[in-house]
């Protein structure tokens, strides 16, 4: 789907083109998601821009993702999607600066976009320009990602509240310990998922700071990347903080379960321990007494084996109890 963006007055007005549509030259920003073949002919017919290929967008090289094409500026970052739902992804996002225009090329809906939308939609200044909206979506981008981060932060301290909770410092559930393992496990892959985002995002911002010399950008402008530098890199120490966290508490909670386990298995070798003299008496005499009152005892044989179910029911009753099983 082909998207161009037109300034109205203070808006910025959204137009879907239809086939066969040609683009108006007012447009300042194009959005092709999941494009077709005839969108991406469209584009670089009547923009002059090779519009990258899916596969061309998730490339891992830097001079692949990051390079100057007939005076267009293409740059590939790294974004976060679907990061409120349980799967959570990243996806590739080719934008291409060519003149005073924008094109933007994805496969996935990140955030960011809608909120620059919705931002642009109600008020954009009048000499808007793709450079501008460029610097709106990586605003976004940035503060999304700070968002993601604030919020992994609170529920892993709400993670750590649990594995160091006293009144379960004596036998612990292992639905829990197993709740708390997930947890820990899709925090870490969201902040590393961030991480990644944040590392794309800062290259591309240092190409754009590397690139102001010739596209003589305002005083503004290199003002904004210069403040979205320092962004970038204190939300990737943040980061690194949060993943040192989640690592700890994956380390003290395996502890903590080890911990348990040899007490529960301390219990049992005492026990072991104490009936082990019975038991060895047993078996060298056999129980072959002469005078054994039980051996003329009519109900004997039933009460012994109701004997032998309840002690193996009551040790299992006290185990769940004692929240060993």
């Amino acid at each position: 789907m082909l998207t161009v963006y037109i300034p109205r007055g203070t808006t910025l007005e959204s137009q879907p083109l239809e086939a066969g549509e040609e683009i108006p030259e007012s447009a300042v920003w194009l959005d092709l998601f999941n494009p077709t073949l005839e969108e991406d002919r469209l584009v670089e017919h009547r923009v002059g821009v090779g519009v990258p290929t899916r596969e061309e967008m998730q490339e891992i090289e830097i001079s692949s993702r990051l390079y100057v094409e007939n005076g267009a500026r293409y740059m590939t970052a790294t974004l976060m999607s679907q990061s409120d739902t349980p799967s959570p992804v990243t996806t590739a996002v080719s934008f291409i600066l060519a003149g005073a225009r924008l094109v933007t090329v994805r496969y996935d809906e990140p955030r960011p976009f809608a909120m620059t939308r919705h931002k642009l939609g109600r008020f954009c200044p009048a000499n808007v320009t793709g450079q501008t909206i460029l610097m709106d979506l990586l605003d976004a981008v940035i503060d999304r990602n700070a968002d993601i981060l604030e919020r992994i932060g609170t529920e892993v301290d709400q993670v750590s509240r649990k594995v160091f909770d006293q009144r379960r410092s004596r036998g612990g559930s292992s639905r829990v310990y197993q709740g708390i393992l997930f947890t820990l496990g899709r925090k870490g892959d969201l902040t590393s998922k961030v991480r990644d985002s944040l590392v794309s995002i800062g290259r591309l911002v240092l190409f754009l700071a590397n690139q102001d010399e010739t596209s003589r950008w305002p005083k503004e402008m290199r003002a904004q990347l210069k403040t979205m530098q320092r962004d970038v890199q204190s939300l990737s120490d943040h980061s690194t903080y949060q993943t040192n966290n989640i690592t700890f508490l994956l380390d003290a909670m395996l502890g903590l379960v080890s911990i348990e386990q040899n007490n529960i298995i301390k219990l049992f070798s005492v026990v072991a321990v104490v009936l082990m003299p019975p038991t060895l008496v047993g078996t060298v005499y056999g129980m072959n007494f002469k005078h054994m009152p039980e051996l003329d005892y009519v109900a004997g044989y039933p009460v012994a084996l109701i004997t032998m179910v309840v002690s193996a029911i009551l040790p299992y009753l006290y185990f769940k109890w004692k929240k060993w099983l």
